[in-house]
């Protein structure tokens, strides 16, 4: 391409601009361009009315007396201000009454989301005022309930009450590559969004992390995905809405219904826009963690990491920018990343191979060795600290661009693949 192009990387709320040499040969890989929808709200009414699998919403809402409905925490950008006043509407004019009516924010092991940032995440002041907006803490066993063991891999199933307890039960997200569970969105918003510890712990252990089908935009064999299927059958009847983004941020697909059916629509659209063939491997990948929200820390970086390594030649430096604007992650994670460290790779990957039950967060940690293991990676950042950069356990860069150049000598290979908005596109070799 031409270089006289300008380049960017998706950087926290804006982007990172890179020059490279003239005589450079830049490959760019971006998603495929989505068609823009002509009305985002009638797309939205349209998959309330013609849901998938299931009835419709309004017909869903009758005879109901309490619904709750899953959003994702702030790491995703999902559409929330688009959709859910529409869907608590029509959920109120079927029957149910506002006051039985949780938005439950499905948090996984992640932190609360409220004062400010909730606002944000809801995207819509009326929900705030009408309804029950509440987080989900994995950490209080009282709060969820039991459903017994899954029937293939015995994971424990214990799920929020609030959620497991309601008549209508609706999952709301954004299907996009997910690094370990092949797509998110759907039922990943159940479980690990609104699973007590002890199953998230347990899918995330080191036994399904190994697995060599547990990859991105792959649901076929991959155990979190199969065993996330028998969560949500365990709990019955459970709808959701899933949307598409396109590189903008603006939806240009959504669809609603039966879990399961309406998650496998969204990923039949979104799967040939996202893997993009690439004719070979480069020394240099130059990637991001998609911008803000994802770059808030860097335990959501690890994801920008593994996604392109199909691409990575053998040895091959990966160069990642990533904000992190909100620090490392949480305190679990940083010790897992600090074992990294002092005990290096083996050492520590055996160290989760004596485990049945991971320790919170340190599956990422286990991700990260996928990259370190497959050539060099470097970081670009500017919301870590000296300590936190010595626990990451990859090295740093102060300039983005002296660290490409220094990348293009070591490997004389003066081809580089540019992947502006890092893990949200999926690059594979093909011919």
């Amino acid at each position: 391409m031409d270089n006289s192009q300008p380049l960017s990387l998706a950087y926290g709320r804006g982007h990172l601009p890179i020059s490279l040499p003239g005589d450079v040969d830049v490959t760019v890989i971006r998603k495929a361009v989505l068609p823009k929808l002509p009305d985002q709200q009638r797309a939205i009414r349209d998959a309330y009315e013609k849901p998938i699998g299931a009835r419709p919403l309004s017909e869903l809402a009758q005879g109901k007396g309490s619904a709750c409905i899953l959003v994702c925490d702030i790491t995703r950008p999902v559409p929330n201000r688009l959709f859910l006043r529409p869907m608590i509407e029509t959920i109120i004019a079927g029957g149910v009454p506002a006051d039985r009516i949780t938005v439950l924010v499905a948090t996984g092991l992640h932190r609360p989301n409220e004062g400010e940032e909730l606002a944000e995440l809801i995207g819509d002041p009326w929900v705030l005022s009408q309804i029950r907006v509440e987080n989900h803490f994995a950490r209080d066993d009282e709060a969820h309930v039991d459903l017994g063991p899954t029937p293939t891999r015995q994971t424990p199933v214990k799920i929020d009450k609030r959620f497991v307890e309601a008549d209508l039960r609706i999952a709301t997200g954004l299907v996009e590559p997910h690094f370990m569970a092949g797509w998110s969105g759907g039922r990943k918003v159940v479980a690990p969004g609104v699973a007590g510890h002890e199953t998230i712990r347990t899918f995330h252990s080191a036994r399904f992390m190994a697995d060599p089908l547990a990859v991105q935009c792959n649901l076929i064999g991959n155990p979190l995905h199969e065993e996330q299927l028998e969560i949500v059958r365990k709990i019955g009847e459970i709808y959701a809405l899933n949307t598409v983004l396109d590189e903008d941020r603006d939806l240009v697909h959504v669809t609603f219904g039966e879990i399961i059916e309406s998650h496998l629509a969204a990923v039949s659209f979104i799967n040939a826009a996202t893997r993009i063939p690439v004719g070979r491997q480069f020394g240099t990948v130059v990637t991001s963690s998609a911008g803000y929200p994802l770059d808030k820390t860097y335990y959501q970086t690890i994801k920008g990491m593994v996604t392109p390594l199909d691409i990575l030649a053998p040895g091959g430096t990966l160069i990642i920018a990533s904000e992190c604007s909100e620090g490392f992650g949480s305190h679990e994670f940083r010790e897992a990343q600090e074992r990294l460290v002092a005990l290096g790779p083996e050492r520590f990957l055996a160290t989760l191979k004596a485990k049945s039950l991971a320790d919170i967060d340190e599956w990422q940690t286990q991700m990260q060795l996928k990259p370190l293991n497959a050539g060099r990676v470097v970081l670009y950042t500017t919301g870590l600290d000296d300590a936190d950069k010595a626990a990451t356990g990859v090295e740093i860069t102060t300039t983005l661009d002296a660290a490409i150049a220094e990348s293009i000598s070591r490997h004389g290979d003066r081809s580089v693949a540019i992947i502006p908005e890092g893990p949200y596109v999926v690059p594979v070799v093909a011919a």
